[in-house]
């Protein structure tokens, strides 16, 4: 891979960066009310105020705080927060590793049900498969994930009671409940994308199976779990790193709703409790690390094209 495509994309997801950090500084700023009087509190005197639009930079001209904030970000520094006063990072870190936890669970089930039932589809086509997989990856789509969640809660922690109906313990402690508290939640969570999966895996790999070097490759002799695997697959999984890059977004509002059915102590949690108590520098800080990590996978997802798809020829910067 030529260094001065790595470059080019690593300058563009920096100046996306650059400009997502200016949206959630101004963005926040011209929401209504005073960010000192939230921060102090309705009751909080004139003095009081004052204190807190000095102490927080509140004082100084716009472009002094964006880049004062942007500055102690860079050194993971987000500073307290209005309702707890405890450092932002830390929070962030306690809750960071269960939505991480829950979106890998999440993305091995999309993938696993996903993949396997849209290459099914493809080579039975017309057939019994190819209908089946349809209807699951319509039933994916339209299910919203609030109500998919209360039915599991239903089914398998009332009903049944196979399963806790929430909470979380962490894997150090205890790995057979915490996978037990995230199988509900990673089934929900990941739903929704393996559907998406399914339906463009489908469409691609009905495409590569008609295409000219799949064709050559039966007429060389080649076995069909050869044609399908290697030479259907591998092009078709392009199409496939694309979908989850640009999911990733929707993963991330699915944690939000998912963690609250299932009372998870997780980042998207972090992010809706800030909204409700008008936490301004967690919100800030939350939505400015969600983007990071959006804009890291895409980066990614761009960088592993060529890998996937040795057709991909990178010269300078195109693709």
């Amino acid at each position: 891979m030529p260094r001065s495509y790595v470059l080019n994309r690593l300058l563009q997801s920096l100046v996306t960066l650059v400009l997502v950090s200016l949206v959630v500084f101004a963005g926040l700023r011209a929401l209504p009310g005073d960010a000192a009087v939230a921060i102090a509190g309705p009751e909080a005197d004139d003095a009081a105020i004052a204190d807190v639009r000095r102490e927080n930079g509140l004082d100084q001209p716009l472009p002094v705080q964006y880049l004062t904030w942007l500055g102690r970000a860079l050194t993971g520094d987000f500073g307290e927060s209005a309702q707890t006063g405890l450092p932002i990072g830390e929070m962030i870190l306690q809750r960071l590793p269960v939505t991480l936890e829950l979106a890998v669970l999440s993305l091995a089930f999309a993938a696993l049900l996903g993949l396997t039932t849209g290459v099914v589809a493809a080579v039975r086509r017309g057939g019994a498969p190819d209908w089946i997989s349809n209807g699951i990856a319509l039933f994916g789509l339209s299910v919203p994930n609030f109500w998919l969640g209360l039915m599991c809660v239903l089914v398998f922690a009332v009903a049944l009671g196979v399963l806790p109906s929430s909470g979380f313990i962490p894997f150090t402690e205890s790995p057979w409940q915490n996978l037990q508290r995230l199988i509900m939640p990673a089934f929900v969570l990941g739903s929704g994308l393996a559907a998406v999966l399914m339906r463009q895996m489908r469409s691609s790999m009905v495409d590569s199976l008609r295409s000219d070097h799949v064709r050559t490759a039966r007429a060389k002799g080649a076995g069909e779990w050869r044609v399908v695997g290697v030479h259907g697959l591998r092009t078709s999984l392009i199409t496939v790193l694309t979908i989850l890059g640009v999911q990733l977004g929707q993963l991330i509002s699915g944690a939000v709703v998912t963690e609250q059915v299932f009372v998870l102590p997780g980042f998207g949690k972090l992010m809706v409790d800030s909204v409700f108590t008008r936490d301004y520098p967690v919100i800030q800080a939350a939505v400015l690390v969600a983007a990071v990590g959006y804009i890291g996978v895409n980066l990614c997802v761009d960088l592993l094209y060529s890998v996937v798809d040795p057709r991909i020829r990178v010269h300078g910067g195109a693709a």
